[in-house]
């Protein structure tokens, strides 16, 4: 079972914080682009490849020229090298979105979120207005992370907003009481009765979900979860021992009977042989088979009772 992913409650927080990408407009004194520091001041090398020797005065001039001419023909390759300037931003977001969340919820999961909305930022940027492409950026990638979370999250966002509420009440009146509060103290404080707040912790029980690798793995490090839940379909290993050495004893049962009782025990359990066929492969009579074969089981039944008393 996956666990419902609650989004981050304000959809503004760490917008505008700028990015460790090296951004058009931006004096930062140093950023990381695709994992190489690079230093940005006035004729500074900022190239990240070998031989790339390009300044930051360079870069920005390139990536100015870049927005121009994609408001002029809004050609795919054109947005194409602008996503792929911006993408730091994306990782930026994602990393600092992901925070809190659930273990389950990948970083990449976001990441993947977060790029449809710097190509939506892209496309409808109007560089005309005068605001910074980061700054309207990171607020159209946190949203478009945001909204993919809601989308997953099969639990309603009022009872999400409801869970908050009594979470922020409990700690208040932790806080003053200095004790856990009962029901009726807890009801008085959200304004409700009793039987409203316990339609409300019915309400909760949605939000309360556990994955069944965390709540195994409590306590006992990280065994995996395969190796606690019983397989029904599988043997028994106790049993399959056991069943292994009866084989064992039967086998060495057998061989100590006569040739003939031998001949009728195999016919008879293990080639599916009728007595009478059996009479006729031996060339004796029904009746004699019948008895071949009862003292056969006689002696192998003695033979294992003697094993088992020793």
């Amino acid at each position: 079972m996956t666990e419902p992913t609650p989004a981050p409650n304000d959809p503004g927080e760490d917008c505008g914080k700028p990015g460790p990408t090296p951004t058009a407009g931006a004096g930062a004194p140093g950023a990381s682009t695709n994992g190489h520091s690079v230093s940005f001041g006035f004729g500074e090398t900022a190239g990240v490849l070998p031989g790339d020797h390009r300044t930051f005065d360079d870069i920005e001039a390139g990536i100015v020229a870049l927005w121009r001419a994609f408001g002029q023909r809004r050609e795919q390759p054109l947005r194409d090298r602008l996503v792929l300037h911006y993408a730091p931003l994306v990782k930026y977001v994602a990393g600092r979105v992901g925070t809190g969340l659930p273990a389950h919820v990948e970083v990449a999961d976001l990441i993947q979120s977060g790029i449809f909305g710097l190509v939506d930022a892209i496309e409808k940027f109007e560089p005309e207005r005068g605001l910074k492409f980061e700054t309207y950026a990171m607020q159209r990638i946190r949203g478009a992370i945001l909204d993919d979370l809601r989308a997953q999250d099969w639990v309603p966002r009022s009872v999400r907003g409801r869970a908050r509420e009594v979470e922020r009440a409990l700690e208040r009146l932790g806080a003053q009481l200095r004790r856990t509060p009962t029901d009726a103290e807890l009801a008085e404080e959200l304004g409700m009765t009793v039987g409203e707040l316990r339609e409300v912790y019915a309400q909760l029980q949605l939000t309360s979900v556990v994955a069944l690798d965390e709540l195994a793995a409590a306590g006992r490090g990280v065994t995996p979860l395969a190796d606690i839940l019983e397989d029904q379909e599988a043997p028994d290993p106790a049993a399959l021992l056991v069943d292994q050495d009866n084989r064992r004893q039967l086998a060495e049962a057998i061989r100590h009977l006569t040739e003939r009782d031998r001949v009728v025990v195999t016919l008879y359990y293990f080639e599916n042989l009728t007595l009478a066929e059996i009479g006729r492969v031996l060339g004796v009579t029904e009746s004699r088979v019948c008895q071949l074969h009862t003292r056969a089981v006689l002696r192998l039944r003695a033979k294992l009772l003697e094993k088992t008393e020793v």
